[in-house]
């Protein structure tokens, strides 16, 4: 990856870090679940308003690491106003994103669209835990599942 690609993915990560969107409780949420990552103790727990098939409003709360809190905060801005079905296909991408050594078409990158900064995370294999401690929350949310999500 290019150096100044590489920094500028840093600085998005810091900035969401720093200043998560979408951070605080969600009153009258359909759906709700929490993850935890044993391992570096991250916590999330991920709150969705559906309007009929679509995910009306999406808020976490949590505490871990910058790569945690960076994931929550880029994954509630890029799922609002999205279906089920986007939310569970961006999730597909995603998770093959930062697990898989295979590189993922420009299509699909572009779908991803901010998410793409997580990328170099497969890099770090225990980051990718991490980075999608709150997309398998999320996963646990939208299929009304009441356990605790945990990556170890």
């Amino acid at each position: 990856m290019d150096e100044s690609l590489r920094e500028l993915y840093q600085e998005i990560i810091l900035e969401h870090n720093r200043n998560p969107r979408n951070f605080g409780a969600l009153e009258g949420a359909d759906f709700t679940a929490s993850g935890h990552n044993p391992l570096c103790g991250d916590q999330v727990t991920v709150y969705l308003k559906m309007d009929g098939d679509y995910i009306k409003d999406i808020r976490f709360v949590g505490q871990g690491c910058a790569i945690s809190k960076a994931s929550a905060s880029l994954m509630t801005t890029s799922l609002k106003g999205k279906t089920r079905g986007e939310a569970e296909a961006i999730f597909e991408a995603f998770h093959k994103m930062v697990t898989s050594d295979e590189d993922l078409d420009e299509q699909t990158m572009e779908k991803l669209g901010k998410l793409a900064v997580f990328a170099g995370v497969r890099e770090f294999p225990t980051r990718v835990k991490c980075a999608s401690l709150a997309w398998h929350t999320l996963r646990a949310a939208l299929h009304q599942s009441n356990e605790i999500v945990r990556t170890e």
